[in-house]
């Protein structure tokens, strides 16, 4: 099922050429000054604080106000350095990594959106979302999704949603080092169907209209355009391409006059502006630029400042509302603090905090998964999530395509490979021999790709592509 509108929170957008808003430097024309953004960011931290319950938490099993971590880390705030009353050991990072963690989360019946959803919170809130656990991978968890039918689909392709936020969350979470993760040939899968679900008018929605002229006729939405403009960058589309300037212009031509809200389906609303931000945000377009400011002189952003409550830090779902909206002031904090759907985690200030937490290794005897995918060199790429339970603190690139041959999800991304047990280069896959220059290569994590030997050493949350070409 599509993620629900309130849920689908926000892609990292630290492109160099960011606007003058993530800046802190803003055009003289722009209305809302870059002391207004400051005092609203800060009082915005001060209102998601009042959000966190007195266990430290901000999530249950199902959907709640975790986003305010991509929301923190857009505006500074490390989660780590959250904690009700002042106590460390509640910090929201431990207990959100804790809840990951859980065989009950996130629940009996999961859907894509969901390991998404955790993915882009974990890597806001400084958790490696392939490393939460020994026996939790939020990027295997995702890979299992994988439509093999409808090749570069996560999730049931009707609800679209799901693979948008599959390009976000792969794209956007990125390594601890902050190199991408996964390979280009399933980078290019995503893009291709981002691509072709845009509508006629420049837009997107949560529905598949792919193929049905009815569908790319009808009219987009300003949360799934800011969504999947954001999906394209992070995925390394530049904002002068084609559908990025259609894009743009979509967004452009919703503004409304008197107040700079987007004219959203959903009406007039903080979420949906939050959104639309954060879409051009991430793809370096600044929402104060003249392109959006109203003639009446207002920007998005200032309808976003215009919807806080001064000095609480709340800002209302719609103007006429009569209080504050956690859901909108996610939304809006992470608009205004010039985030995308996840940013990358600040320095903690906490004594002995550290930057990033992650399990460091397998644990002997505990089932896990490791994300693969299988590239022929023909256009026909495979993905998997490949469950296996590991005998020591590492395993082989073996014994992982073994596992594959009758554990991985989908079934079928491994269906053989030669050598089939001991040690050597690995000459086949798929029946597909090495030839030549032509050969089997294997990278961890975005690595160069080097030959694909049986032993070569997996480690714990380890994005493993394998691939054939010279």
């Amino acid at each position: 099922m599509p993620l629900s509108r309130t849920s689908r929170r926000l892609a990292l957008a630290t492109p160099a050429a960011l606007g003058a808003l993530a800046l802190g430097v803003l055009p003289a024309f722009a209305t809302s000054t870059p002391a207004q953004i400051a005092t609203s960011r800060t009082n915005g931290v001060a209102y998601l604080k009042t959000l966190q319950g007195a266990d430290g938490s901000y999530a249950g099993s199902g959907l709640s106000n975790e986003w305010a971590f991509s929301a923190f880390a857009a505006a500074g705030t490390a989660v780590v350095d959250v904690a009700p009353g002042g106590d460390t050991t509640k910090n929201a990072r431990t207990v959100y990594r804790t809840l990951l963690s859980g065989s009950t989360w996130p629940s009996a019946s999961p859907v894509v959106t969901d390991y998404e959803r955790g993915t882009l919170n974990a890597y806001a809130a400084g958790i490696d979302p392939a490393r939460v656990s020994a026996s939790r991978n939020l990027i295997a968890d995702i890979y299992g999704y994988w439509q093999t039918a409808e090749p570069g689909y996560f999730g049931p392709s009707a609800n679209f949603n799901g693979t948008v936020f599959a390009a976000l969350a792969l794209g956007g979470a990125k390594t601890q080092a902050g190199g991408g993760r996964v390979p280009q040939a399933l980078t290019d899968a995503l893009v291709a169907r981002l691509r072709a679900n845009q509508h006629d008018d420049g837009g997107w929605t949560y529905q598949k209209v792919e193929g049905s002229p009815t569908g790319l006729g009808s009219a987009s939405d300003i949360d799934m355009t800011g969504a999947a403009m954001a999906a394209l960058c992070v995925s390394g589309v530049p904002n002068t391409d084609t559908d990025i300037v259609q894009a743009k212009a979509f967004l452009k031509d919703k503004l409304v006059d008197g107040t700079g809200a987007f004219n959203s389906l959903y009406g007039v609303n903080t979420s949906s502006n939050g959104w639309g931000i954060s879409g051009l945000e991430a793809c370096g377009i600044d929402p104060q630029s003249t392109d959006f400011t109203t003639p009446s002189g207002k920007t998005p952003v200032d309808f976003l400042l215009a919807n806080q409550y001064k000095p609480a830090g709340g800002f209302k779902y719609k103007p006429t509302d009569t209080g504050a909206s956690a859901y909108a002031s996610l939304d809006a904090l992470r608009a205004v603090a010039g985030g995308g759907f996840t940013s990358a985690p600040p320095v903690p200030v906490t004594s002995g905090a550290t930057r990033w937490v992650a399990q460091s290794s397998f644990a002997s005897g505990t089932a896990t998964r490791l994300a693969l995918t299988v590239d022929d060199g023909a256009g026909g790429l495979k993905v998997c999530s490949v469950s296996f339970t590991p005998t020591g603190t590492t395993t082989t690139l073996g014994a992982v395509l073994d596992a594959a041959v009758t554990a991985g999800a989908p079934a079928g991304c491994v269906t053989g490979l030669t050598p089939s047990s001991g040690t050597g280069t690995i000459t086949t896959v798929n029946g597909k021999a090495n030839s030549g220059s032509g050969t089997w290569k294997a990278s961890v994590d975005g690595s160069a790709f080097t030959a694909a030997t049986r032993e070569k050493s997996i480690g714990v949350g380890d994005t493993i592509a394998l691939r054939w070409g010279v």
